[in-house]
């Protein structure tokens, strides 16, 4: 797909290659509205943002926010040298990690799968693909479910990534080395000129794997222009594009209910995976902002994206495991999206004062449009390689079979949403909105014999929650959501679900929010239920596609996050997920020994009971600083009928960094005392499993110019 088409597109891109030079006056910060101000602003707490956008699209204090927000702020990921999304989402609660077959960023969130769930600005962004950090400013995690203002999905939660911005003069260049081979270099140059900014930001990263024959070659740039049209009127534009090409990595079988004992670097796939076994993404966005402020009470903004994402995903996976004869056969998979997708939301933001009590609204209108195109050939068992010891055969890229998809799958939505955030008294706020959607999923066959497939669902997804605040430093709320799953949710319709009504996720939360040391340090506390109803699940009967499952997750979250006296800071968190499925028909018949088992009454897959994580960092004056933590996760299972575990872990981290005149170097060890684990699973299968990295190290040096 080619973003070219789109005359809008064409306009964008003509505006940002049009950007000032790097070396005017910064534009009066009297003449921008306060909306735009607040997203690029720098916060005074690293470790302790006050505020969040992801809840309620409004900048709102998360003390008055009735649902758990973990704010992952720039200097975190800084300290941690975080340049993934995994990265990131290890160190937050309740997370479950996936490695996406190889090729995407997925997680689960309080024991759902979040493959669908991610965002960028409050826009979607649900293409399967790895993201890149260098043009991230922070990470906003909202918990339970959220379709009252961000529409299908979101069971467990949602991810939504803030976007580095134009602003204040920046000119930075940073170089990064570290063990297996590991070179990146990012840039981040920010300027204005008189009432026009602009920020471009990229990466480029070269890097071999401590599994065998993995690499990734991967390139990022992200400009964007801002324009002061007026001191009531922002325009902002926004560009980027990014290529990840790596080996797709389906990790390690399992043997006896573990995975096999292997060394990490063992790979089950082709000799020559370089050239048969890679998955390729291409992401171009192009996008807008437009804001204007018609009093100190009124102002509307306007946001639209576009984007274009193509994969190319060649890889070899284990199919099954022979246990009595010590063997594994592989299977092949020639995989080819192509996506076209744009969102536009128009939302009104109104402050007034009514018998009293002062409401912050919102009103909102989204439309939007995703065209996605898949052709899929497999085959099985075109290779069988020792258990313990593979072999690996030379395989061709292509597989001259027929495809068992080749369709494309068309996502209309339009939707309308209102909330209120209202202050009822000094100590009580209220938060309320509803949101309705109209979504229409359309699936075109190419293969002979296959009908074209269709239906539309409309959905009300309401929010109520309610807070106390007996004091400025506590904050104690109750909350409901709830949100709907459609069939076609992330990918085109089948025969087998295209009949079956969504499937509906319930949460009900109470929790609290405390601040100490006048601010600096806060801490949260969640307890929550959340229910996910119509769960579509075979009957082992009727062989069936059927929605009578129930899956339930009843939880506890704390955080503690902030300024510790002496100058200590601390993120840490710890989460207990009792996560379950309490109704099911279906039967689990991927062990490789024992089939046929029942997945009511089991665990839900990759989700730990117990997760914890610790990181605290520390100035020492004269440049030097330094940082460590330990993640922890207990047992998660790999197979829906959970007979294969993946043994609890934990692992330590460190960091140490020295910082003269415009030269900071920072050093950080991963797995410092390089324990073997397994860091994540497919969650479908007992043997994809890939085990974690042993120790590791990277090098940083910023220089500011």
């Amino acid at each position: 797909m080619n973003s070219n088409r789109n005359p809008l597109a064409l306009a964008v891109l003509a505006a940002l290659a049009a950007s000032p030079r790097a070396h005017a006056a910064p534009v009066d910060e009297a003449d921008a509205p306060v909306s735009v101000v607040t997203v690029t602003g720098a916060r005074s707490e690293p470790y302790n943002p006050t505020s969040a956008m992801t809840a309620t699209k409004i900048d709102a204090p998360l003390r008055d926010i009735p649902q758990t927000v973990n704010v992952i702020p720039a200097q975190l990921l800084r300290d941690q040298s975080a340049s993934s999304m995994e990265d990131a989402m290890k160190f937050v609660p309740g997370v479950g990690l996936s490695h996406g077959d190889g090729q995407r960023d997925q997680v689960t969130l309080r024991g759902f799968s979040a493959i669908s769930d991610q965002f960028v600005d409050g826009l979607r962004d649900d293409a399967l693909y790895f993201r890149d950090l260098s043009n991230i400013e922070r990470i906003e995690v909202l918990k339970g479910p959220a379709a009252v203002l961000y529409g299908r999905g979101s069971s467990g939660g949602l991810i939504n990534r803030i976007s580095k911005k134009p602003g204040a003069n920046r000119r930075e260049a940073t170089a990064r080395v570290g063990s297996d081979n590991r070179r990146r270099g990012e840039l981040d140059l920010a300027a204005t000129e008189g009432t026009m900014a602009f920020r471009v930001t990229g990466a480029v990263e070269r890097a071999d794997s401590y599994r065998d024959q993995q690499f990734l070659e991967r390139d990022a740039i992200a400009p964007s222009l801002q324009f002061q049209l007026g001191a009531a009127t922002t325009l902002l534009l926004q560009a980027e594009h990014l290529s990840d090409r790596r080996v797709t990595d389906f990790g390690v079988p399992s043997y006896k209910g573990r995975p096999v004992n292997v060394p990490e670097s063992t790979y089950y796939g082709a000799a020559n995976a370089r050239d048969a076994d890679y998955s390729h993404a291409e992401v171009t966005a192009l996008g807008f902002t437009l804001e204007h402020r018609f009093s100190n009470a009124l102002a509307l903004r306007n946001a639209y994206r576009h984007q274009d994402y193509t994969l190319a995903r060649y890889n070899t996976l284990v199919g099954s495991v022979n246990e009595a004869a010590l063997t594994a056969s592989l299977n092949r998979t020639n995989l080819r999206r192509e996506e076209d997708s744009w969102f536009n939301q128009t939302e009104l933001t109104q402050t007034a004062h009514v018998a009293g009590m002062r409401h912050k609204l919102l009103y909102g209108i989204e439309v939007g449009k995703q065209n996605k195109d898949q052709v899929n050939r497999s085959q099985s068992n075109v290779a069988t390689v020792a258990l313990f010891n593979p072999v690996l055969p030379v395989l061709p890229k292509y597989l001259n079979v027929a495809p068992g998809t080749d369709n494309l799958g068309i996502m209309k939505t339009a939707s309308a949403y209102v909330q209120d955030l209202v202050a009822l008294s000094e100590q009580w706020k209220a938060l309320a909105g509803v949101r309705y959607d109209h979504f229409e999923q359309r699936t075109v066959e190419r293969r002979a014999g296959q009908a074209n497939l269709d239906r539309t669902d409309v959905a009300w997804s309401p929010r109520a929650g309610l807070v106390w605040q007996p004091s400025a430093m506590q904050s104690y709320y109750v909350s409901f959501s709830k949100s709907f799953q459609p069939s076609a949710e992330n990918f085109p319709l089948a025969a087998s679900n295209a009949q079956i009504e969504p499937e509906k996720t319930t949460n009900k939360e109470v929790g609290g929010k405390f601040d100490f040391l006048g601010g600096a340090l806060s801490a949260t506390a969640s307890l929550f239920r959340l229910e996910r109803t119509n769960i579509k699940a075979t009957d082992p009967v009727s062989n069936r596609l059927i929605p009578i499952g129930e899956q339930r997750t009843d939880g506890l979250e704390l955080t503690l996050t902030g300024q510790l006296p002496q100058g200590w800071q601390v993120w840490a968190g710890y989460g207990f997920l009792d996560a379950e499925v309490t109704s099911s028909p279906a039967l689990d018949n991927s062990d490789n020994v024992i089939k046929g088992v029942p997945v009511q009454g089991k665990r839900a897959t990759l989700t730990p009971r117990h997760s914890a994580n610790l990181w605290l960092a520390k100035s020492f004056g004269n440049g030097l600083r330094a940082g460590a933590g330990v993640n922890a996760a207990s047992v998660r299972f790999a197979n829906p009928g959970n007979t294969v575990a993946l043994p609890g872990y934990a692992t330590v981290d460190a960091m140490a960094g020295w910082k003269l005149g415009r030269v900071d170097l920072q050093l950080n060890v991963y797995n410092l005392l390089d324990r073997s684990y397994i860091v994540s699973g497919h969650g479908s299968s007992p043997n994809l499993s890939l085990p974690g990295s042993p120790r590791s190290a990277a090098l940083t040096a910023r220089y500011q110019f």
